[in-house]
């Protein structure tokens, strides 16, 4: 006798069930902070040096237009706290801050933290070599007073301005490379990375969006990447295993009596060696 139809559609879902794909969540997602859109899509127009998000952000237009201000509404910050930032320094600022409020391809690098105006940040991007040495370069002649912007400032009145007793001195001094600048000013938010852009294994701060967005394939692959490295050990299962833990329950519960009725619509003669 032949298989019953129903049975064979059955198996037919299990199987297309246990190759489908279960969305990773490490990509393409927003942290949990205080500017960002819960989950990314496209936005009509982002504001200048975000611009090149727009078809797939975590940030509104409003805040890519905040972005872009002296003294932005944003977080209050002042680039200005030394005197007046000059305009080819100030660019890779925004740039910053667009990718940290617009990109869904920081997904491998998002960690927890318990702070009062975020439950999320990221750690350890890596970003790519030219737009470290880029950042220091046009930012050298910059004056700052600190190393690390993120705190320590004093916000007496509801700005950043330089705390009592430091002095403004040029970047290149406060960070005499660019490794320093890129991960010394926000707390290790950024990594230094020898990778060159296009390599697919590090981060664009900006890129031209008629060529499509570089960071989508080096999220992908730092993603898998912290799946499969020793640290997660714990995490990681053995590719069948995976499948089966990615069906969904009720396909899990109807599996067991699929196989107990295949050998009787088969003819009765059961499995070799069951």
């Amino acid at each position: 006798p032949g298989m019953p139809v129903g049975l064979l559609a059955l198996l037919a879902l299990l199987a297309a069930d246990a190759v489908a794909p279960v969305k990773d969540p490490l990509l393409n997602v927003c942290m949990d902070a205080k500017h960002h859109k819960s989950e990314p899509g496209p936005e009509g127009k982002l504001h200048d040096q975000c611009s090149p998000w727009k078809d797939n952000a975590c940030c509104t237009a409003n805040t890519s237009s905040e972005a872009h201000k002296d003294q932005s509404n944003l977080y209050n910050f002042n680039w200005n706290h030394c005197g007046v930032m000059p305009p080819k320094c100030k660019r890779h600022f925004i740039q910053d801050t667009c990718l940290y409020e617009c990109s869904p391809n920081l997904g491998p690098w998002i960690d927890q933290v318990d702070s009062s105006w975020r439950r999320e940040r990221i750690l350890h991007v890596p970003l790519c070599k030219e737009d470290c040495e880029e950042w220091w370069k046009d930012c050298r002649d910059s004056l700052t007073c600190k190393e690390n912007w993120h705190k320590g400032w004093n916000w007496a009145t509801g700005t950043n301005r330089c705390p009592w007793g430091s002095m403004c001195r040029p970047f290149s001094e406060v960070f005499p490379r660019p490794k320093d600048l890129c991960e010394k000013i926000w707390s290790n938010s950024y990594k230094y990375s020898p990778e060159h852009r296009g390599s697919g294994r590090c981060i664009q701060m900006w890129f031209d969006p008629a060529q499509g967005n570089p960071n989508v394939v080096v999220a992908k692959y730092y993603a898998w990447k912290k799946r499969s490295s020793p640290a997660q050990v714990d995490n990681v299962a053995p590719e069948s295993d995976r499948a089966v833990r990615a069906l969904p329950w009720p396909v899990l519960v109807l599996l067991p009596l699929a196989l107990l009725l295949l050998p009787e619509v088969a003819g009765g003669s059961g499995l070799p060696g069951i």
